[in-house]
């Protein structure tokens, strides 16, 4: 624990605690950019980007969410993605939603008047299930308070009601082992825990789940092949019918970044980044804190979002979410990063 696992692909400047808002950007990932971006500002022949990455970023996140690559789409933004499947649920359809979770999971699905948004705390989502419960819409990991949801006993619950699941992987996807193919779709931004920009999302489908899931806005690289690029193409068979088309800087970057998680590994992150937050806890509780209980890479105070100034001034950087004190451990950090964000906590109250 007391070395970062990322090695020197990381040089922050301050004790950076805030992946649960934006993940740092490995070295690897900024040279692709700056590859990129000055062969396009050159003309030459590799200017505007390669298929060949985005290709291997599709791999890569399939072996990190445990599904084949043909399940996965590329887009630009979890809020798209869970828009493409508000979109496909029939009028008056019963939606099962925690009670505040993110607002990409929420807004697209809330948004359609004529579906029917039911909200459930968290640890009583399994049992709000009930029959005729279309879809249940959740995050693995919330962003509020890092609590982890109880997807054994929804998932349980959906089976039981005929209910489909989707899972808002963001807070999850890099540090908490996930097995996509466990659900009729999963979304993911890649900009926290896979350390990579915005702009890289993903959407994983099931077999039987594809079947009722209509592509809202397919172009080019929906189609089943590019060879002409002109007419009404046949889309993909697959889940690449849902592609969106890539922002080629960002793809070329992630290419980057999820080799790097995946040369880690799943386990050994999960390891680093709850050994860190189990510390952290720990810590918080000697000072006299309440953290939110958990096993989670994120640790949320509440009511103490008014210490971010005092982390802030001794170069600890962490968020505020509904006034609560947000730190999420990732590679990067190690012991020494948590010790010193409560030494700039010992004297607040």
């Amino acid at each position: 624990m007391e070395s970062p696992l990322g090695g020197d692909e990381f040089a922050p400047v301050s004790t950076y605690l805030n992946t649960a808002a934006c993940g740092l950007l490995p070295r690897r990932a900024v040279d692709a950019v700056r590859r990129l971006a000055e062969d396009t500002a050159a003309g030459n022949e590799r200017a505007g980007g390669s298929l060949a990455a985005t290709a291997a970023v599709r791999e890569s996140f399939a072996r990190i969410a445990g599904v084949a690559a043909d399940r996965v789409a590329l887009a630009g933004s979890v809020a798209s993605l869970t828009g493409l499947v508000a979109a496909s649920l029939p009028s008056g359809a019963d939606v099962l939603i925690p009670e505040r979770d993110f607002a990409s999971v929420v807004t697209p699905l809330a948004s359609r008047p004529d579906l029917k948004p039911r909200y459930a705390p968290l640890d009583g989502l399994a049992e709000a299930v009930r029959p005729g419960t279309a879809l249940v819409a959740l995050s693995a990991v919330q962003s509020a308070d890092g609590r982890v949801a109880d997807l054994a006993a929804v998932r349980e619950a959906a089976t039981a009601c005929g209910a489909r699941i989707l899972l808002d992987a963001t807070q999850a996807a890099g540090w908490l082992p996930l097995d996509a193919g466990a659900y009729d779709y999963t979304v993911t931004s890649a900009y926290k825990f896979l350390l990579s920009p915005r702009g890289v999302s993903f959407l994983t489908v099931g077999e039987d789940a594809q079947e009722g899931l209509r592509p809202l806005a397919p172009g080019l690289f929906a189609a089943e092949t590019r060879d002409d690029m002109y007419g009404a193409l046949p889309l993909a068979s697959s889940a690449r019918r849902y592609d969106e088309p890539p922002s080629f800087l960002a793809y070329h970057a992630a290419e980057r970044s999820l080799a790097l998680v995946e040369e880690i590994g799943l386990p050994a992150l999960h390891a680093h980044a709850t050994g860190l937050a189990a510390r952290f806890r720990t810590g918080l509780v000697e000072l006299g804190h309440t953290p939110v209980p958990g096993d989670s890479a994120i640790v949320v105070v509440p009511g103490l979002g008014g210490a971010r100034e005092a982390l802030a001034a001794a170069g600890v950087v962490v968020s505020a979410p509904a006034g609560g004190l947000r730190a999420a451990f990732h590679l990067h950090n190690a012991a020494a990063d948590v010790d010193r964000a409560l030494e700039a906590l010992s004297g607040v109250r």
